[in-house]
């Protein structure tokens, strides 16, 4: 598959998750095979304000493969210039968040606000084609609510304004993230565009991930929750793409990955703020594990990089 002059052999991606993927897991997962990442959602209006916030998460690190920037915003002019100005060539694409269910987004009108406005739509995407060479890709839902499911009237009209990809996430806003994803809009806008269409929504292993490819025919599949604290799941996709068998990790490589994890974050952000990050990571690293409950109490007062060591240890040995 080719988006623009991205190729992807296998079409795994990772979705964009504010507070998850910054560059460190970002590249994490790349490593086990993922093979398009994005920042975390910025806010166009952000940028032009010179938010530093923002320029800390357009950090692309030096080491990371192809990733795009995803924007969020209902401006297309404020959209588009704001991707010209922070291009550069470690930027693979733009994606334009079109999904995101949060109020405060929403009731900007953007996010998955934009859904109810198709027309808007397709002149931000049009306004974003214009303004740069890199491929332009938008992430949707199915739709606003039940009784507005427009996903396949959306990748028409983003499609004939130049677009280079869709990414549908098979639930409605109102959904959030309960109930089960509809594959049938994603088969439906599959058959209705010529460019790629990217599956999203209950892709959590490898008989998933066939299950979707098969009922939907998308070119790729985009995973975003299932890959906290897993990025070992796009090894186990990548094995069930080509038929050969995937054996998890055992306690000893999670151990490893937090470590090696936390080292990288700390290297990026300081210690004082990377170890309060790794909380919420340490806690979906081991959620499952035999021995997770009783390290949980701890992970919560992690300060130092010491605190780490003392958790696993605890961890390997309890």
């Amino acid at each position: 598959m080719k988006i623009g002059n991205i190729e992807l052999k296998k079409g795994l991606l990772l979705g964009p998750m504010a507070g998850v993927t910054d560059r460190v897991y970002r590249q994490l997962c790349q490593e086990q095979g993922c093979e398009l990442t994005f920042t975390e959602m910025v806010s166009a209006k952000a940028i032009s304000y010179g938010n530093q916030k923002s320029k800390l998460i357009l950090e692309i690190g030096q080491d990371e493969e192809q990733v795009g920037v995803q924007l969020f915003g209902n401006d297309p002019y404020i959209l588009s210039e704001m991707a010209k100005r922070i291009d550069h060539d470690g930027i693979y694409c733009f994606d334009v968040n079109m999904g995101c269910p949060v109020p405060k987004v929403v009731n900007n009108g953007e996010g998955s606000a934009l859904m109810k406005d198709p027309k808007k739509i397709g002149a931000i995407v049009k306004a974003l084609v214009n303004a740069v060479e890199k491929p332009i890709s938008i992430k949707i839902r199915s739709g606003f609510s039940p009784e507005q499911i427009n996903a396949v009237e959306v990748c028409k009209i983003a499609e004939a304004e130049g677009a280079s990809m869709v990414t549908i996430h098979g639930r409605t806003r109102e959904q959030y993230y309960s109930g089960t994803a509809n594959w049938d809009v994603i088969a439906q806008a599959k058959a209705s565009v010529s460019i790629p269409i990217i599956g999203n929504g209950d892709v959590v292993d490898g008989d998933s991930l066939k299950a979707m490819l098969e009922h939907t025919k998308c070119d790729g599949v985009m995973v975003g929750r299932a890959a906290m604290g897993n990025p070992w799941i796009f090894a186990e996709l990548s094995a069930a793409i080509d038929g050969s068998t995937y054996i998890p990790p055992t306690i000893d490589a999670v151990i490893q990955m937090i470590q090696r994890h936390s080292q990288m974050l700390i290297e990026y952000k300081g210690e004082y703020i990377a170890m309060r990050e790794m909380r919420k990571h340490i806690a979906w690293y081991t959620k499952g594990l035999k021995n997770a409950t009783k390290i949980r109490a701890g992970i919560n007062r992690v300060e130092s990089i010491a605190d780490v060591h003392e958790i696993l240890e605890q961890l390997k040995n309890a």
